[in-house]
């Protein structure tokens, strides 16, 4: 299969590119940079120069697909409202390319549309509807063509992590760093799902092959990890106090990081397990945080 991949230089992205070439797939992977074409070309992937706010060259990166998997999404957070923005028109540009072809669309969304409540989100959690305080549309405009002749699925993602990047904890260590500080809000018992970046690029290989229309998958490993036990290993790493900030002095101390550092983004995957036969085995976030955390910084 002939696969149009977005953010295919990303974190996620590049690590999902190189799944679907080793498992057989062709991938033409997006990129707006010299850089961003040599390492695609380098994995051996075809490249397609574009970006999300280039619509034409999404329609035509479509175009020449079998279908689509769209892990694109800019993590400026002070501009988090625009960017969404800019993530809902390029899906609608794919979905309506793929319309009536009965192709596949995956389309990434993150566990933080589920709210906040502490429990253990499942695939059949309705996402929170867009609002101006969380103003991200991914799924609402994925399964909008669910019925329209497009196999559109959605995979959630938790924290993403490897031995370099842990999602949002890596600004959580960036802060402690900064601030020779490392805190959490509250009483730290809330929780984070993760899964480590090579088990998260299987799941989209997987869900792209099983080509289930209106799917919601899971890409979770772990369903939560305590902040508090994050915390306290980004401390003892960096040798730094742990202490906990109230809610009011969260955006204070962090920035716009506080308030998600409130939430509960906890889940399940066991559906996801059940339908695609994925059973993650890479490394869990704790032990991913140890090799990021040094006492150097």
């Amino acid at each position: 299969m002939k696969v149009f991949v977005t953010g295919a230089t990303g974190f996620v992205g590049s690590a999902v590119v190189k799944e679907l070439i080793k498992s057989g797939h062709r991938v033409l992977g997006l990129t707006r940079s010299d850089a961003g074409a040599k390492s695609l070309a380098a994995a051996g992937a075809d490249v397609h120069r574009g970006s999300l706010e280039d619509l034409e060259s999404l329609t035509s990166g479509a175009t020449k697909s079998d279908g689509v998997i769209h892990t694109a999404f800019n993590h400026d957070f002070s501009k988090f409202a625009e960017n969404c923005e800019a993530d809902r028109r390029a899906i609608e540009t794919l979905g309506s390319v793929l319309e009536g072809s009965e192709r596949p669309l995956i389309v990434t969304s993150g566990l933080a549309l589920l709210g906040s409540a502490r429990s253990s989100a499942t695939e059949d959690d309705e996402p929170v509807p867009p609002s101006p305080s969380y103003p991200r549309a991914s799924e609402v405009t994925a399964m909008s063509f669910a019925s329209r002749g497009v196999r559109a699925s959605v995979v959630r993602l938790p924290q993403v992590h490897d031995r370099v990047k842990q999602g949002l904890i890596t600004y959580m260590i960036a802060t402690a760093r900064e601030k020779r500080i490392s805190a959490f809000v509250g009483d730290g018992l809330n929780r984070y799902a993760a899964v480590h970046v090579l088990d998260a690029a299987r799941l989209y290989r997987l869900a792209l092959e099983k080509e289930s229309a209106a799917a919601r998958y899971h890409a979770v490993a772990e369903q939560g990890v305590p902040i508090r036990d994050i915390a306290d290993v980004i401390g003892r790493r960096l040798n730094v106090p742990v202490v906990s900030k109230s809610p009011d002095e969260a955006v204070g101390h962090f920035g716009w990081l506080g308030n998600f550092l409130r939430m509960e983004l906890r889940a399940s995957s066991a559906q996801t397990q059940d339908r695609l036969g994925w059973h993650p085995t890479g490394p869990g976030l704790i032990e991913d945080l140890h090799h990021a955390c040094n006492l150097e910084a």
